[in-house]
């Protein structure tokens, strides 16, 4: 049975042209089964909403701006969600809004077991987006181009992205488990609610960790399975028998054929390159340098 959700937007922080994009995505997590907005609507500000309210099937609740400091749209939204919240007839909400107001009343939703999405524009402060279950900014949803600043500053560095599923692999290996993508979509939400593919360019998480040097991915069947990728390993290895080689090395050839003995499943395609000897060039310290009619790999300097 899908989920009900309860979609409050407060139409003083956020803009009309979002409404087909956000309820698109709330169509992903289950049914709204209440859809009200909040703003003055006697404001010119909000009249660009008011286009959207029949066509959308979204109820406006008026709010006038009675003093100047005081924003009674918060308020009004807040007062209707605790009390769809006491009729235990929605299963979640989703809160559409840009500013901070909402962080206190996100943390109350999740206290009762209930799920929280967060939609907002970029600006959206993080206190908001971390009370939240899932968060996502609109922008990616009306798929708008990010400026060349924008895109150099993401809310998640994919290094920090790469480190936790590393540590989350980590965790269920050593407690005997393997990790499903799905399984590892939602852990990255738990520890990342505003994490998002596509403020990464790619449209599902299965092309974002294929990036990853430290990652692969295995299918079998419908089922897709996270693990580590041999790299550090493998390099480890490698060092070692350079080690072994002393001032002269080790062959090249001699090399590979030694490590496909020790890793059966090792492709230097998985690493990102096409020739071994680029790969074994890659790895830090290590060069590869002609001698005679062999190329003999050595630590550099040596």
């Amino acid at each position: 049975m899908d989920k009900r959700f309860a979609l409050l937007i407060d139409a003083d922080n956020v803009s009309a042209k979002y409404i087909d994009p956000i309820l698109d995505e709330l169509s992903k997590y289950g049914n709204v089964t209440y859809k009200r907005i909040y703003g003055d609507w006697t404001s010119r500000q909000n009249s660009s909403w008011k286009e959207e309210l029949l066509s959308s099937s979204i109820t406006p609740i008026q709010q006038f701006s009675y003093t100047t400091g005081k924003n009674a749209t918060d308020s009004a939204l807040i007062i209707d969600a605790m009390d769809i919240l006491y009729t235990s007839t929605v299963d979640g909400f989703c809160i559409v809004s840009s500013d901070s107001d909402f962080t206190k009343l996100a943390s109350r939703i999740r206290e009762s077991g209930l799920t929280v999405i967060g939609m907002g524009e970029k600006k959206t402060p993080m206190a908001f987006r971390k009370a939240c279950d899932i968060f996502t900014r609109l922008e990616l949803l009306q798929g708008e181009e990010e400026t060349k600043e924008e895109a150099a500053v993401k809310d998640i560095d994919k290094s920090t992205i790469e480190d936790a599923i590393v540590k989350i692999i980590t965790e269920n290996t050593n407690n005997g488990r393997e990790t499903g993508l799905a399984e590892l979509g939602n852990r990255l939400l738990k520890l990342y609610p505003d994490f998002d593919v596509r403020s990464y360019g790619y449209s599902l998480l299965s092309k974002l960790l294929e990036e990853f040097p430290k990652i692969r991915l295995l299918k079998k069947g419908n089922y897709v399975s996270v693990k580590l990728a041999e790299g550090n390993n493998v390099e480890d290895f490698v060092v070692e028998l350079v080690k072994a080689g002393g001032r002269e090395g080790v062959d090249l050839g001699i090399l590979g054929q030694e490590l496909h003995q020790k890793y059966d499943n090792f492709n230097v395609q998985d690493y990102g390159f096409s020739q071994f000897k680029k790969y074994i060039r890659s790895i830090k310290g290590i060069e590869v340098r002609k001698s005679g009619n062999q190329n003999m790999v050595r630590f550099a300097g040596k």
